[in-house]
């Protein structure tokens, strides 16, 4: 099969394809042929081995990954036949890799039968961008009287979480870098939406909304710093982003990252996949490489060229 190697830490260009050997699933464990496979903004700091002391390096050589969608062609020892030839999508661990590849091994237990209608990109946004999404909008408790920031509002992220907001019947800020993702962000329910790189920007927020409730995060640096100094003291701001020094005021801050989260990622994967499935938070794709060009993917995510959420697909798309 064709996989994306890693044989060094670096810069994109340390992921090259190459022919490997198929692999063999386990006692347990399944063989999907990928459609689809995720990357995450996590990927690339895996890939330049920019890691906090928690996380501990992989060992290379590898094929990077954790996130895919397919066809099961293999089962191992123990796997219910069910799972023979279904379509399903499956996050393959926090620490684990392997889905830059056309074949790709998951646990019989991280797997979900993919929803009907719901095509294998948008099933791997949902497993991965769309889990965490749902983890953001159950902290951020948003009622109809909330006025509710979202940065990188053109992201994967963004997109699912204004959706969130507009169901909650909250007020949508949208903040992005260029023209095209403003008019994104606003297609996805933001009301108001604001360009950071421009200068000004700030005045322009916050004269367009005086009042400003809860602010979602996940881009860190100063953007979100000085929106969330603009937060009045009942003000709250759910923060996914990692980046954790700097934040002066008196709102309050809800970090998801941690165990709270990590013990409710079932929970959360199968709350994104209904959404997505039944249209109340679809998952947007908006950047889609074929899996050879994964060097290029993650050049394009790391330089702010996506938006949505950025997937390889194995084979030709119309996305």
């Amino acid at each position: 099969m064709r996989a994306i190697r890693q044989h060094e830490f670096g810069g994109p260009e340390v992921l090259r394809i190459e022919e490997v050997a198929d692999p063999t699933p386990g006692p347990g464990q399944v063989r999907i042929k990928v459609e689809a496979a995720g990357i995450h903004r996590l990927d690339t700091s895996i890939r330049a081995a920019d890691l906090p002391p928690t996380m501990p390096r992989p060992e290379l050589p590898m094929t990077p990954g954790r996130e895919v969608a397919g066809v099961v062609d293999e089962i191992g020892d123990g796997v219910d036949e069910v799972w023979r030839g279904a379509k399903v999508v499956a996050h393959l661990g926090v620490g684990s890799s392997g889905g830059y590849a056309e074949l790709a091994v998951a646990d019989e237990k991280q797997l979900y039968l993919r929803p009907d209608g719901l095509e294998s990109a948008d099933a791997v946004a949902a497993i991965g961008t769309g889990r965490t999404s749902a983890a953001v909008l159950e902290d951020a408790q948003i009622t109809p009287d909330d006025v509710v920031v979202v940065t990188s509002a053109a992201g994967g992220m963004g997109a699912i979480l204004l959706q969130g907001i507009r169901n909650a019947g909250a007020r949508a800020v949208g903040l992005a870098g260029s023209d095209a993702k403003l008019e994104i962000a606003r297609g996805f329910g933001a009301q108001t939406v604001v360009d950071y790189r421009k200068d000004g920007w700030l005045e322009r927020l916050r004269a367009a909304e005086p009042r400003i409730t809860v602010l979602l995060d996940g881009l860190g640096g100063d953007v979100p710093r000085q929106v969330y100094a603009h937060l009045g003291a009942e003000g709250r701001m759910v923060r996914f982003s990692g980046d954790q020094d700097g934040y002066e005021g008196g709102a309050t801050i809800i970090d998801i990252l941690g165990p709270r989260v990590l013990g409710r990622i079932k929970e959360f994967e199968r709350a994104s996949l209904e959404a997505a499935a039944n249209g109340t938070r679809k998952p947007y794709v908006g950047s889609a490489f074929p899996l050879a060009e994964a060097a290029a993917a993650h050049a394009a995510l790391e330089n702010r060229e996506t938006t949505g959420k950025v997937v390889l697909l194995t084979q030709p798309s119309s996305l």
